[in-house]
C-alpha cells in the first residue's frame, strides 16, 4: 500500500510528521498530490494548543482522531488530481483543486469535497479558500450598507479580509484593532483608514477615528475580552458579529450596561451554515463560486508572511505560538 506523510497534533502543543496509508481510489474518490496548504491562525492554533472541548465531534470527514488527542488536523490543501475513479466526471488528471483537508502530501478524497480552481489561480492563491469563505459568509450574515462605518478586531487572514470585502461593499470608514505592528501596517496598507493598538482603542478613540460609533464591529481576533470591548464601542442599535471561536476560553460580558441600554445586536457568524433568511437565492454551490471569483482578485498574496518546507511543520507551528508577532499566514509548500 502507497503511503504518505501527513501533519498530526500528539498532544498541546506537540505537531509531529507521520507515515499516512493512502487507500485505493474508489469508482467516485480521486487521488490529490499536495502543492501547498495554509496553517488557520485561529481554529488550528486552538487545536494545536488543546483548547478544544475532547468532546467535539470532528466536523470534516477528511479529519481523524479526536480533539483528546491524538489529531489530524487542518482544512486548506491544495494540490493537482493524479489519479479520478471510474464515476468521476467533474474533474480530470491534471486539474488543480482545494480540499478541506489536512496538511498531508497525498491523499485519496471522494471528487465532490474537490474544489476544481480556475486554470489562472495558483496554488498559493488557492489555499485561502477556506479563509475567504468565511468572511463572506460574515459579510453575508451582517451586510454592510453603503457610507456605514465598520469596525474590526483582529487582523489574522480573516480579519483582513473582513476588511477587504467591507470596504467592496460600500463601508464608509474601516478602523481595525490589532496588537501586532506587522498587521496593523498590513491592514493599513490594504485599505483601513485606522489601525489600533487594543491598549488605545477606546470607544472615544474609535468614534474619533471613524467619525462617530460604529455601526458595524467584527470580532475576529480570537480574544475573549475584545467581545466586550466591541459592545462598549458599537453605536446603539449597532451590530457586533461574532466571527471567533473561543474553544474552552471563558468569554466574561457585562450584558447590563451598554449591552442593555443600547439594545446592541449580538449575531453568531460560523461558516458551515448560510444564513436562512438567505436560502432562496443563495446556496453552497453559489458561495463557492463567489469564493473562486474573489481569490482572483483580492490581493490574498500580501498575506503570505513564512513559508515552510513541508517537513519543517512542527517549526511553523512553533513560531505561530512563540512570535505570533512576527506573523500574518504561513503556508506550507510541498
Amino acid at each position: 500500500m502507497e503511503t504518505a506523510k501527513a501533519v498530526w497534533f500528539a498532544g498541546p502543543g506537540q505537531a509531529e510528521v507521520r507515515d499516512e496509508p493512502l487507500e485505493a481510489v474508489g469508482q467516485s474518490s480521486i487521488l490529490v498530490r499536495a502543492e501547498s496548504s495554509a496553517i488557520s491562525h485561529g481554529t488550528e492554533l486552538l487545536v494545536y494548543r488543546g483548547l478544544v472541548p475532547p468532546e467535539t465531534t470532528l466536523d470534516l470527514p477528511t479529519l481523524a482522531g479526536s480533539f483528546d488527542f491524538p489529531i489530524k488536523y487542518g482544512y486548506a490543501s491544495v494540490g493537482m488530481v493524479e489519479e479520478v475513479g471510474g464515476e468521476v466526471q467533474d474533474v480530470l488528471p491534471g486539474d488543480r483543486v482545494f480540499c478541506l483537508h489536512p496538511h498531508q502530501t497525498a491523499y485519496v478524497v471522494p471528487a465532490d469535497l474537490a474544489w476544481r480552481l480556475p486554470d489562472n489561480l495558483g496554488p498559493e492563491r488557492g489555499v485561502f479558500a477556506a479563509n475567504v469563505e468565511t468572511a463572506l459568509n460574515v459579510l453575508l450574515d451582517t451586510p454592510v450598507r453603503l457610507g456605514e462605518r465598520v469596525l474590526v478586531f483582529g487582523q489574522g487572514t480573516v480579519g483582513l479580509l473582513i476588511g477587504l470585502l467591507a470596504r467592496r461593499n460600500g463601508a464608509g470608514r474601516i478602523v481595525v484593532v490589532e496588537p501586532f505592528e506587522r498587521r496593523r501596517t498590513l491592514a493599513l496598507i490594504l485599505g483601513a483608514d485606522a489601525a489600533l493598538d487594543p491598549a488605545a482603542a477606546t470607544p472615544d478613540a474609535i468614534s474619533e477615528v471613524l467619525g462617530g460609533r460604529p455601526d458595524l464591529v467584527y470580532e475576529a481576533s480570537g480574544s475573549p475580552a475584545a467581545l466586550q470591548a466591541a459592545i462598549e464601542a458599537v453605536a446603539d442599535e449597532g451590530t457586533v458579529t461574532v466571527c471567533s471561536w473561543y474553544g474552552t476560553r471563558t468569554v466574561p460580558l457585562m450584558m447590563g450596561g451598554r449591552f442593555h441600554r443600547g439594545r446592541i445586536h449580538l449575531r453568531s457568524s460560523q461558516v458551515g451554515r448560510i444564513a436562512p433568511e438567505l436560502g432562496s437565492r443563495w446556496e453552497y454551490a453559489r458561495r463557492r463560486a463567489a469564493v473562486l471569483a474573489l481569490l482572483t482578485e483580492l490581493p490574498v498574496d500580501r498575506l503570505i508572511s513564512h513559508r515552510f518546507a513541508f517537513e519543517d511543520a512542527p517549526k511553523a507551528f512553533t513560531l505561530l505560538t512563540e512570535h505570533p508577532e512576527e506573523t500574518v499566514q504561513a503556508v506550507l509548500t510541498y
